[in-house]
């Protein structure tokens, strides 16, 4: 399947049904460093970089499909994480990091199995939560990752700039970010851009 004809849904993660929730499950642990045999550290690390995105609010769940299979998938927050008690296991938002997810609240966390990638997909997701972002609000969106880490490439490549490290867990992560617009058209109506 050409990835054009992969259409991204937003959807509401708390009614998302059993199988599509295991497809998103299956790329999360995919595509992790770690292997984890089922037990309490396997579902505390689910919650942390994915189940807490899952329970409705605010927080966007898009999902991008290849005919009825789950190519991928981005999970976000649209508003500040250093100001929110679920964050708190994450102490580097807080000690280090405050100041700059005032300037750039929202936050996403993105996945995609592995023959989906570097075909542009990712890039289309990102995209797609910056608009849903500026158009909420928020002046600017982030991400944390590992220094050195592949990622880190993908994330430059849409746009995203380091502002920011902090020690965490024996290892330096990188507070990388970039700035949005909401611009008003002719018509009134809110346009979503990503300013880079």
């Amino acid at each position: 399947m050409a990835p054009s004809e992969v259409e991204i849904l937003r959807v509401f993660g708390e009614r998302l049904c059993p199988s599509r929730l295991g497809e998103i499950e299956a790329i999360f642990f995919a595509t992790s460093l770690r292997t984890f045999a089922p037990g309490p550290e396997r579902d505390a690390f689910r919650e942390r970089w994915l189940g807490r995105y899952l329970a409705g609010g605010t927080d966007v769940v898009l999902l991008a499909l290849a005919g009825t299979r789950v190519a991928g998938y981005l999970v976000g927050a649209l508003e500040n994480p250093a100001a929110q008690a679920r964050f708190a296991d994450l102490g580097y938002l807080r000690r280090d990091f405050a100041a700059l997810c005032a300037r750039f609240p929202a936050h996403l966390h993105i996945n995609l199995a592995q023959e989906f990638r570097s075909q542009g997909l990712g890039g289309r997701l990102v995209a797609t939560f910056a608009a849903e972002a500026a158009a909420a609000g928020a002046a600017g969106m982030h991400v944390v990752t590992g220094e050195g880490m592949r990622n880190v490439g993908f994330y430059r490549r849409c746009g995203f700039a380091e502002h920011g490290r902090a020690p965490w867990n024996g290892r330096t992560v990188l507070f990388l970010a970039r700035a949005l617009v909401s611009k008003v058209d002719c018509a009134g109506r809110h346009r979503a851009t990503g300013r880079r």
